[in-house]
């Protein structure tokens, strides 16, 4: 008897190990065990342990109650992924970028309702006097993304100031500002440079004082070739011919087949996507950001407590600022009842809590990260390959969340 106890109380312990700080409140609202079984389901029948994978984090009110990874961070070295594996975020680099910029506006440094002509004279179009910067931070400025897309040693390897170059001289633009949505990166880009111009500051520095160090996050960094990131996971794409779109996908390119690659446990072959091979990950405003889930709920836990900026700073942030359902210019998340606001998408469906969030996709990269406010939950989803459909699985983890009383009805 004394040692069934004893191996009960040690099963116990480990549980408490395993599901890291969860409060009384969570433990007395949640069934945490059955809550990880059914997400632990939810990981291994979709990525498998020799391939390349994800790490999901799921947290209520700061705490975390789920935390794992699944699968192969780098096929080269083996090493496995978990919470501390280091993933491009793509796109949602944006939401730090936003941030920052409304940091700016609160030390005086810039109005959002500035014209765009005010810190680039040298911008030939009057349009631009119209444009706002508020317009960059909600993608409808009306800027078209004019980059040479067929030159391809262009787009795998464009800086931020190589991105923005073809603005100077651009004559056409597609709307009115803020009369319509379009998804686009160059124009993020632009904060890179206002950022320089206005604080005297490298972009990379303020963001790293005023954002990244008040966050308290310790495993985040902008991208750059020569860029030593610890426990830094590769982007992987399966290695076959294939055409990727969608409306869960910023970007459609033609894949090709490339020589080399490695097998994974189930015979599927996998070549490395990422620098070098794909494109964004050279521009940093828009797009090039290393992180872990770790880190991303530091940075979520800085958001909830204003701890970055006031509230009404974030509240300009979280608010829908552009309609995307049913825009004519741009597919990317062009989903019913969603909004843009600084940053973030915002899901406002009928019957559900809104979900503020947004995705990324870089390379063999997949990226997704939810808040639900009223509920105080936090969905974190950082991928190393693109084969599975992420809006499809979100929306299980979500349905989950709602049974287990995770979120509320």
């Amino acid at each position: 008897m004394i040692g069934e106890m004893k191996s009960f109380l040690s099963k116990v312990m480990i549980m408490a190990l395993t599901l890291g700080a969860v409060n009384e409140v969570d433990a007395r609202n949640v069934d945490v065990i059955r809550l990880q079984e059914r997400l632990d389901s939810v990981m291994t029948s979709h990525y498998s342990p020799s391939a390349p994978g994800a790490a999901l984090l799921v947290a209520k009110e700061g705490n975390i109650l789920y935390d794992k990874g699944v699968g192969i961070a780098d096929m080269e070295t083996g090493e496995k992924i978990d919470g501390n594996t280091a993933f491009n975020i793509a796109s949602i680099s944006k939401q730090f970028t936003a941030i920052g910029a409304l940091k700016m506006q609160e030390m005086g440094l810039i109005n959002l309702e500035h014209s765009v002509a005010l810190y680039f004279p040298e911008m030939e179009s009057d349009q631009w006097k119209k444009v706002r910067l508020r317009h960059l931070l909600s993608h409808s400025s009306g800027v078209p993304d004019a980059r040479p897309h067929d030159d391809r040693n262009f787009m795998l390897f464009a800086t931020d100031e190589q991105s923005v170059s073809y603005m100077t001289a651009l004559k056409d633009f597609h709307f009115e500002p803020g009369t319509s949505y379009e998804y686009i990166n160059p124009t993020f880009d632009l904060f890179y440079f206002i950022t320089e111009k206005v604080t005297g500051m490298r972009f990379v520095d303020f963001q790293k004082k005023y954002i990244f160090d008040k966050a308290g996050m310790k495993n985040v960094q902008y991208f750059t070739p020569d860029a030593v990131i610890p426990h830094m996971a590769h982007g992987y794409i399966v290695n076959e011919d294939a055409v990727v779109s969608g409306t869960d996908s910023d970007y459609a390119k033609k894949r090709e087949k490339v020589a080399g690659d490695y097998v994974d446990g189930n015979g599927v072959h996998w070549a490395e996507c990422d620098y070098g091979e794909e494109t964004f990950f050279a521009t940093k405003a828009d797009g090039g950001i290393y992180t872990t889930t770790h880190d991303f709920l530091r940075w979520e836990k800085a958001l909830a407590s204003n701890l970055l900026v006031k509230e009404t700073s974030k509240i300009k942030a979280y608010t829908p600022h552009t309609m995307v359902t049913g825009s004519p210019w741009s597919g990317y998340q062009n989903r019913p009842y969603t909004w843009y606001g600084y940053g973030w998408f915002i899901d406002k469906t009928p019957g559900r809590e809104v979900k503020i969030y947004h995705t990324g996709d870089n390379g063999g990269f997949q990226a997704y990260a939810a808040k639900y406010e009223q509920s105080a939950v936090n969905v974190i989803m950082l991928e190393n390959q693109n084969t599975v459909d992420r809006w499809s699985l979100q929306l299980l983890i979500e349905k989950i969340l709602l049974e287990e009383g995770v979120l509320e009805p």
